[in-house]
């Protein structure tokens, strides 16, 4: 018998009794199945109003893509089906919007990104360089140093700005990352409760704060002070560009840390202070190494939100598309990916609108990948303070 299973296992795929083909076919006909049953089990006027629901908010998706005068007239057919079935059906018609809203914001998200994506085709095409002999579409914007929209030939290069966001991020980065933690730290370990209550809430209020009043603040107070200090540039510098931002990431930074910091059980450090070890040494010996995930997942948001921020970068930068000498001089401020954009899109067209989008298209892939790296490091400590490894 043992001879037997081991030949039945040693079978080759082909050979084997079910095939993807007719589990796929099975897998269709279970789902026909549980539908045809939803359908004999639900309600008729409920099924109508969730269908007349489900329709009329299609077609107003439809109407607001293609900008039509009527979409009011499917919308508001919507919110009173929705009214209507909300009163009588509400589970079904729950179950029904969140489905419906969700898959909205997905094919938004999929409809913007496609848009970015499209409009910034013209642009790579321009910019082409050649990589022994072989045309590469796109890589003129990063294997030269010159943006020049005005005069002959006209130059698209994204260095200038790309260089311009690195140092402001980083410089944002080293202000936001160790004030962050260390206030998060203070919130969850340190503070008493009362304390915890009122700091918590001042520091989350930081972040409703809009980015234009940073800004302005930056071009009022301190350029006009590092002007008169230290005669640079009119006081444009990505130094207390980068401050600002750090400032603008802050609370971003502190709330998730500190989610981070309160999620390590109790357990781990009242056995750390029962083997007679102090609070300090519980803190950054047990819970630091612990909550280091979700630390490193809040610090990664907080770079997220440095590397996209517009207004402030705009309102305090020269806005000249320049490499500063040496490339790692933080004393004069030129330009950004998002204080490019903000600054030409009125007036751009044709291949330079292009590559403002292109400029999109390399601030929308950086800020995708450190939000899936913070997603990864985030669950990877859900796990790892689960017990899953």
């Amino acid at each position: 018998c043992g001879r037997a299973d081991a030949r039945f296992a040693a079978r080759p795929h082909y050979m084997s009794l079910t095939t993807p083909q007719t589990d796929w076919r099975a897998s269709i006909e279970r789902r026909l199945t549980r539908t045809r049953e939803f359908v004999d089990d639900t309600d008729p006027e409920a099924l109508a109003v969730v269908l007349a629901s489900m329709g009329s908010l299609l077609a107003a998706f439809v109407g607001f893509l293609l900008a039509s005068p009527w979409t009011a007239v499917p919308l508001g057919a919507f919110l009173i089906a929705t009214g209507y079935g909300w009163a009588r059906h509400q589970a079904l018609v729950a179950r029904a919007v969140t489905f419906a809203m969700t898959t909205v914001t997905l094919v938004t998200l999929g409809l913007i990104v496609a848009f970015i994506f499209a409009e910034s085709i013209p642009a790579f095409q321009y910019e082409t360089a050649s990589v022994f002999g072989v045309s590469v579409p796109g890589l003129g914007m990063f294997a030269q140093a010159r943006w020049d929209a005005v005069s002959e030939p006209v130059r698209y290069s994204l260095l200038p700005m790309i260089h311009g966001t690195v140092m402001v991020t980083a410089i944002a980065t080293l202000v936001a990352a160790p004030l962050g933690v260390a206030a998060a730290l203070f919130i969850a370990e340190i503070a008493p409760p009362r304390v915890r209550e009122l700091v918590k809430p001042g520091i989350e209020i930081l972040a409703g704060i809009p980015s234009i009043v940073y800004g302005f603040i930056g071009f009022t107070v301190i350029n006009p002070w590092a002007s008169g200090a230290f005669a640079l540039n009119g006081g444009s510098t990505y130094l207390f560009v980068g401050m600002v931002v750090g400032l603008m990431a802050l609370p971003t930074v502190v709330s998730v840390a500190e989610d981070a910091l309160t999620s390590v059980p109790d357990v781990m450090k009242n056995g750390s202070l029962a083997l007679g070890a102090t609070d300090w040494q519980s803190m950054t010996s047990i819970t630091l190494p612990a909550a280091f995930s979700g630390v490193s997942a809040a610090v990664l948001l907080g770079v997220g939100r440095a590397i996209g921020e517009t207004m402030a970068a705009t309102v305090m930068l020269a806005g000249i598309p320049r490499i500063s000498e040496p490339l790692v001089n933080v004393f004069y401020g030129y330009e950004t990916l998002t204080s490019l954009i903000a600054r030409g899109y009125g007036s751009a067209n044709g291949v330079h609108e292009s590559a403002l989008f292109a400029a999109g298209v390399v601030l929308f892939v950086t800020v995708l990948c450190l939000s899936i790296g913070s997603q990864y490091i985030e669950a990877r400590m859900r796990r790892r303070l689960g017990g899953a490894e």
